[in-house]
């Protein structure tokens, strides 16, 4: 298995982030117009702890948004290849130590129904359901990640 770095994500890093995002096979079929013209900007990233693992070429496996202001997990994606190697656990790991630097007692993760799984494995606890709204036609499990 190649080595795996996380590190705090750049502006120029953008474009790979929003490639990611919008190759994800999660956003297929009824999901798909979520992400068809999502954009992870470089103001974003500079704005939020945005974070992202990558191999030894600096090729991107994932990464996360953590919005501290908030307290909100905002966006999570793991490469669909690399998916399996553990990669997502250990952002979330990641996230949580972040977090706690950052003085939060827990983090809201508003989900995309089919990531419900794995935020529960990786320690997230349910707490509520989000209604439908705006461009978003169905119920979203919201979790909540304790990091205190």
């Amino acid at each position: 298995m190649s080595s795996i770095t996380l590190r705090r994500a750049t502006a120029d890093d953008a474009r790979r982030l929003t490639q990611l995002v919008r190759k994800s096979g999660a956003y297929r079929g009824d999901y798909a117009a979520m992400v068809a013209g999502y954009v992870v900007g470089g103001t974003y990233i500079e704005t939020h702890a945005v974070h992202v693992a990558v191999d030894e070429d600096d090729r991107v496996l994932g990464f996360y948004a953590l919005l501290v202001d908030e307290a909100e997990l905002d966006l999570a994606f793991v490469a669909d290849e690399a998916q399996g190697r553990g990669i997502g656990r250990r952002l979330m790991d990641h996230m949580r130590g972040e977090a706690r630097a950052a003085g939060l007692g827990s983090v809201r993760v508003v989900a995309h129904p089919p990531a419900e799984d794995f935020y529960l494995r990786t320690g997230a606890r349910r707490t509520g359901t989000v209604e439908p709204s705006g461009h978003v036609h169905w119920a979203r499990p919201e979790l909540r990640f304790d990091v205190a």
